[in-house]
């Protein structure tokens, strides 16, 4: 009987000394000879390592169900994203059979859906930023796609391709993405506000970038240069630092006088009509991130990864597209190349003007405009100075001068739109007008005049 009592006891004291193990981590291992002792310790030990299994299995499965919940709310719940594919697809196209037209195509189509998915990302990091970053990040990555198509056709010295094609979403956002927002709007409601102040900031901020346009490409072509080439390409980049200085400061501005400039957002009238929709309308609470801060820098990455390698199958495509279908360089760089960025915002644009929320509608069209002509086409020119690429701001007098008309007709319509009167269908229809009519000209002077010869690469 003492030596039953001494087994229990020394069992009772052997599973305290595993407690006593198990809460501070350290576990003794000790000579017991006893084997009924080494038997329920085995036991023990067993059962330990079954349920750490499955707490590891647990937590294995919540991991995929992360992974997943994430994939599907990125991916998989957007119908849009099913032309992704088309990416990989160009990709194996333009390795095994080496046609242009096919893989431009498909590369265009299978970049329109990772565009949408980089501005998607960009806003849900944005909810974790707060507004000051959020505003830095959104001003950054909205028009990542055409900076990153611009760089790569910059390394490659396509430097008449890099203009065409930021020139090409300058035209596409102000004529056909502002367009289309109206004539949707105006289908939807009868009368629709907007934001003047920011309109009219926005549209200042585009004049003084065309201005920076206009003043190499007056120059090269009056002939009044000190040196020729060297001249404007100075003038270029010391204009462009200043662009860039300006933009950094439009920026500041914005940030710390948005709560201002929202603060007379339903004070003017864009069409004149009932006012009883506005009065059905509820404001609308803003929506809740989606997936978390880490998720939204990993897709970031991921997103911007891969525009980089399909943009790279891309540009290298446009000249032989361009040869393949007979269509001049200039048409594909001006208006096939800027599809692939401008879908999200076409889309974008249609959806927030269908639910009166039209000052973000602007703020897509001539927001990314002003981005496009105060950051990005200065910041590559920067780049090309770096990389020794002679790029410069002269776009040619017949792109420039349409582009500085259609800031002028923008300017406008932000500026005295609420003066004009029973003309409800003026601006969609005007601006989409104006978009097809850029559209024909290009196609017409691409085949018929050709950039002067300077001396220099363009």
């Amino acid at each position: 009987m003492m030596d039953y009592k001494l087994q229990i006891l020394r069992v009772k004291s052997h599973f305290e000394e595993m407690e006593s193990a198990d809460e501070t981590g350290i576990h003794v291992v000790d000579d017991i000879g006893d084997p009924e002792i080494r038997e329920v310790d085995a036991q023990q030990r067993r059962i330990q390592a079954f349920s750490v299994g499955l707490e590891g299995a647990g937590d294995r499965k919540t991991i995929g169900t992360v992974i997943y919940k994430s994939i599907y709310t990125v991916i998989l719940s957007k119908k849009f994203n099913l032309l992704i594919p088309f990416g990989p697809l160009a990709i194996f196209v333009q390795k095994k059979t080496n046609q242009n037209g096919w893989v431009f195509i498909l590369g265009l189509l299978g970049i329109m859906p990772l565009a949408e998915r980089l501005g998607y990302t960009t806003e849900q990091l944005a909810f974790y930023s707060g507004p000051t970053i959020g505003g830095l990040l959104n001003a950054t990555f909205g028009n990542a796609t055409e900076l990153i198509i611009s760089i790569y056709a910059l390394r490659t010295g396509r430097i008449r391709v890099v203009q065409l094609s930021l020139l090409g979403s300058l035209l596409s956002n102000l004529l056909f993405v502002l367009g289309i927002a109206f004539f949707s709007g105006g289908i939807v409601r009868k009368e629709q506000v907007f934001n003047k102040a920011t309109a009219v900031v926005d549209s200042g901020l585009l004049l003084m970038a065309v201005m920076g346009l206009l003043f190499p490409a007056s120059l090269h072509s009056t002939g009044t240069e000190v040196h020729l080439g060297v001249s404007e390409l100075a003038l270029s980049r010391v204009s462009s630092c200043v662009l860039l200085l300006a933009y950094v400061a439009s920026i500041i501005f914005q940030l710390k006088n948005i709560k201002h400039l929202e603060g007379n957002q339903h004070g003017e009238i864009l069409y004149s009509g009932d006012q009883d929709q506005d009065q059905d309308q509820d404001e609308e609470g803003e929506a809740p991130p989606e997936i978390s801060k880490w998720e939204s820098v990993i897709w970031l990455g991921i997103t911007a990864a891969a525009i980089s390698i399909l943009s790279e199958y891309l540009v290298d495509a446009i000249e032989g597209t361009s040869l393949a279908w007979g269509v001049p360089v200039a048409f594909i760089s001006v208006i096939l190349l800027p599809i692939g960025g401008n879908t999200a915002a076409v889309t974008t644009s249609v959806m927030f003007a269908m639910k009166d929320k039209l000052d973000v509608s602007l703020g897509v069209a001539i927001g990314s405009s002003t981005q496009i002509s105060m950051f990005i086409i200065p910041f590559c020119v920067v780049v090309g100075w770096i990389f020794g690429r002679p790029v410069d701001l002269n776009f040619q007098l017949f792109e420039t001068a349409t582009l500085f008309m259609t800031v002028l007709f923008v300017a406008f319509m932000m500026q005295w739109l609420q003066a004009i009167l029973y003309m409800k269908t003026l601006p969609p229809d005007t601006s989409l007008l104006l978009s097809k009519q850029q559209e024909l000209k290009q196609w017409y002077y691409s085949r018929i005049l050709k950039p002067r010869n300077t001396g220099r690469q363009k």
